[in-house]
C-alpha cells in the first residue's frame, strides 16, 4: 500500500533560519500550504486490512495492576467506555475523536482527513523525510489519521514537529519513540496522540528540521521533553506510556490551552509535567488543562503537575508514588483537585500533596486550590487555600468527577492498550 509521495518541492525550498524564541527549544512554523497527499488511504476498511494483526503483543513494563483492565468494559472511565467495548473498533478508528473529555474535548485531530499508514520506522533525514515514515506523515498540511502497519521502535534524529489536524493512533501495534528526540506541538491546533510508548528522550537540536511540506528551518537545542506543547490549542494526549526523559514528560507553555492529558501511565521521572512557561509570562492566564484518569506510578519525584497562572482540573487520577510532592504551583494558578487517590510515600517529610513553589504564605493563601472528594492515604494531606467556592473554579472545571472509590477501575488500563483486531480492546 502506498503511504505517501515524495514532495519534490522540498528540494527547491530554500532553508530559512528561524529566530529563536524566549524558549530556546522553539521556533516559528510556516503557514504555507501544499496540496493533498494523494496517496493517503481514504478507506477505513483498507486500513483495517493493511494494519498487521498483532497477537499476544508484549507491551514493555505492563504491570499486574494494569492487566486487571485489559478486556473490561463499563469501568466508569467515559473515554474508554465510549469506544473500547466495540470488537470492530479497528473498522471505526475515528470514533476515538468523539470520545474526548475535559478542556481538550474538541480536539478532532485527523478525524476529517484520510488515513496514513506508517510502514518505515527510520528517521534518517529530518529535512526531507521519507514517505511512509512518521515524520513524513505529521508534517503534511491536510488532516491525517496516522496508524502503524506493525510494531516498531522509532529513534527520532530531531524533534518530531507536528502540523495541525493530526492523530497519531498506535492501537494495534507496539510503537516506541525512544532514545532520540521527542514530539513537538508548536503553534498548531487539533492534535491527538494515542497509544505510544515514549521514553529515554534526549536533548537534540542545532539542526535543520522540516515542519511542513513547504518549510524547514533551524532548531536550537531542545530540552528533551517527551511531548512539548508550545503556543498550541485543542490537544489531547491519551493512553501513552511516558518515562525517563531528559526534561519533562508533558510540558505545555507559551499560551497553550484547551488541553486534556488522560489515561497515561507515567513512571521513572523527576520533573513530570510543567504547565505554564514562567511566573512573568502572563499569557498563560488563559491556559485550561484537564488531567484525568492517569496513573502516576513508580519512580516519580515531583510536578504532577507544576502549574502557573491558569486553570487546572485534576480529576480521578491515581497517585501511587511521589518523592517530593504531587501538585505544585506558583503565580496564582487555580487548581481544582477532585476524586483523586493520593497515596503518600513512607518518608514522613513528604506526605503533603501540594507545594507552593518559592512563594510566601502571605501571597499563596489567596490562591484558589481545593480538594474535593479526594482519597488521602498513608498520611497524605492536601493544603487548600483561597475561597472554597470561588467563581474561578468554574473555569477550572471540565467534567463531572466520579467517586475516588472508582479510581482503581478507571485507571487500571492507563498507558497503551493491548488492542487486537476483531475483539474488544
Amino acid at each position: 500500500m502506498a503511504t505517501g509521495r515524495t514532495d519534490n518541492a522540498s528540494s527547491n525550498v530554500e532553508a530559512e533560519k528561524l529566530q529563536s524564541s524566549t524558549n530556546s527549544t522553539m521556533a516559528a512554523r510556516s503557514e504555507e500550504v501544499e496540496p493533498l497527499n494523494e496517496h493517503a488511504v481514504p478507506d477505513p476498511e483498507a486500513v483495517a486490512a493493511e494494519v498487521a494483526t498483532i497477537i499476544d503483543m508484549n507491551i514493555r513494563n505492563v504491570t499486574e495492576r494494569r492487566k486487571l483492565g485489559y478486556f473490561s468494559c463499563g469501568t466508569g472511565n467515559p473515554i474508554d467506555d465510549c469506544w473500547r467495548c466495540d470488537p470492530d473498533w479497528h473498522k471505526n478508528r475515528k470514533k476515538l475523536a468523539d470520545c474526548g473529555i475535559g478542556f481538550g474535548r474538541n480536539a478532532v485531530g485527523g478525524r476529517d482527513g484520510r488515513f496514513y499508514v506508517v510502514t518505515d520506522p527510520s528517521d534518517n533525514d529530518p529535512v526531507n523525510p521519507k514517505p511512509g515514515t512518521l515524520r513524513h506523515a505529521v508534517i503534511q498540511d491536510q488532516p491525517l489519521w496516522i496508524v502503524f502497519k506493525r510494531d516498531m521502535v522509532i529513534k527520532l534524529k530531531q524533534e518530531l514537529i507536528m502540523n495541525s489536524f493530526k492523530t497519531i493512533d498506535a492501537r494495534g501495534a507496539n510503537v516506541h519513540i525512544a532514545n532520540g528526540a521527542g514530539i513537538t506541538i508548536q503553534f498548531v491546533t487539533n492534535v491527538i496522540i494515542h497509544g505510544l510508548h515514549i521514553h529515554d528522550i534526549k536533548p537534540t537540536g542545532n539542526a535543520m528540521v522540516r515542519s511542513s511540506p513547504s518549510h524547514f528551518g533551524w532548531r536550537t537545542m531542545a530540552d528533551g521533553d517527551a511531548i512539548s506543547i508550545f503556543g498550541s490549542s485543542h490537544v489531547w494526549v491519551d493512553h501513552n506510556s511516558l518515562s525517563n526523559c531528559a526534561d519533562g514528560l508533558v510540558d505545555a507553555v507559551m499560551g497553550s490551552t484547551a488541553i486534556t492529558i488522560s489515561n497515561n501511565h507515567l513512571t521513572h521521572h523527576n520533573e513530570v509535567m510543567l504547565l505554564g512557561h514562567s511566573d512573568s509570562y502572563t499569557r498563560d492566564k488563559q491556559m485550561q488543562v484537564t488531567i484525568a484518569y492517569n496513573h502516576f506510578g513508580e519512580g516519580l519525584i515531583q510536578r504532577m503537575p507544576r502549574c502557573r497562572h491558569g486553570y487546572f482540573h485534576v480529576v480521578n487520577n491515581d497517585y501511587t508514588h511521589w518523592e517530593m510532592y504531587a501538585i505544585g504551583g506558583s503565580a496564582n494558578p487555580t487548581i481544582n483537585s477532585q476524586g483523586n487517590r493520593y497515596a503518600a510515600p513512607t518518608n514522613p517529610f513528604a506526605k503533603e500533596v501540594t507545594k507552593r513553589v518559592e512563594t510566601a504564605e502571605s501571597q499563596w493563601k489567596s490562591w484558589n486550590w481545593r480538594s474535593e472528594g479526594d482519597l488521602l492515604l498513608n498520611g497524605a494531606y492536601f493544603t487548600p487555600s483561597g475561597a472554597g467556592a470561588s467563581a474561578s473554579y468554574a473555569r477550572a472545571s471540565s467534567l463531572g468527577a466520579k467517586s475516588s472509590s472508582m479510581v482503581g477501575a478507571m485507571t487500571s488500563s492507563a498507558g497503551p492498550l493491548p488492542c487486537r483486531r476483531g475483539r474488544q480492546c
